[in-house]
């Protein structure tokens, strides 16, 4: 449970926006206590207005929302980093983010693995994704090997559109079998971060 430290700054600390699947900061904002509230019960980002004196709901008169994905706290309790999937532009210049930046990541790899994670908690029957969760563990793994078995047949040839077919094939399912056994991709990075390290 999130617990701010809001008597250490008067009532308001900072709330930074960040796009849940580009990682861009898109704007700060400050929040008090009704606002964190607010955000949390809504799933929508709502902040203290300074200027208006009031709680402000981003998008409340765009339509371009924040919608909520996730709420952390810095280690002084005293600043929040919330994640978010933006519904539109977020600045009120019409701009992607408050810094002028164009809101694209090279963060693909996070956006698929959402899509993935998603067709995962909200199976429907036209999704070749969701098919193989229904499948099971066994079936994704047999997939995975599969598609290694083709890729390293292609790295044999000299046909590089049919390689990186393969290689497309072999990075999805391998995201399909991290999210079966509920592992990220950030997880298996952070790893070969601290390998590197040693």
């Amino acid at each position: 449970m999130i617990k701010p430290d809001f008597e250490k700054s008067e009532g308001l600390i900072p709330a930074i926006i960040q796009d849940a699947d580009t990682r861009k900061v898109l704007m700060l904002g400050y929040m008090n206590e009704a606002a964190l509230q607010k955000t949390q019960d809504e799933g929508r980002v709502t902040f203290y207005s300074r200027s208006k004196e009031r709680l402000w709901t981003k998008g409340e008169s765009s339509g371009n929302f924040l919608e909520v994905k996730d709420i952390s706290i810095d280690c002084d309790n005293d600043t929040l980093l919330i994640k978010v999937n933006p519904t539109g532009p977020v600045c009120h210049t019409g701009t992607d983010t408050c810094f002028t930046e164009i809101n694209e990541g090279s963060a693909f790899l996070h956006q698929l693995e959402s899509v993935i994670v998603d067709r995962k908690n909200n199976p429907n029957d036209s999704s070749y994704t969701a098919s193989l969760f229904k499948k099971g563990i066994n079936k994704i793994a047999q997939k995975v090997g599969e598609e290694a078995v083709e890729l390293v047949i292609e790295a044999k040839d000299d046909n590089k559109e049919l390689f990186l077919g393969e290689a497309a094939d072999l990075l999805y399912h391998y995201l399909v079998l991290l999210a079966a056994k509920d592992i990220s991709l950030d997880e298996v990075l952070n790893l070969l971060k601290q390998r590197q390290v040693k």
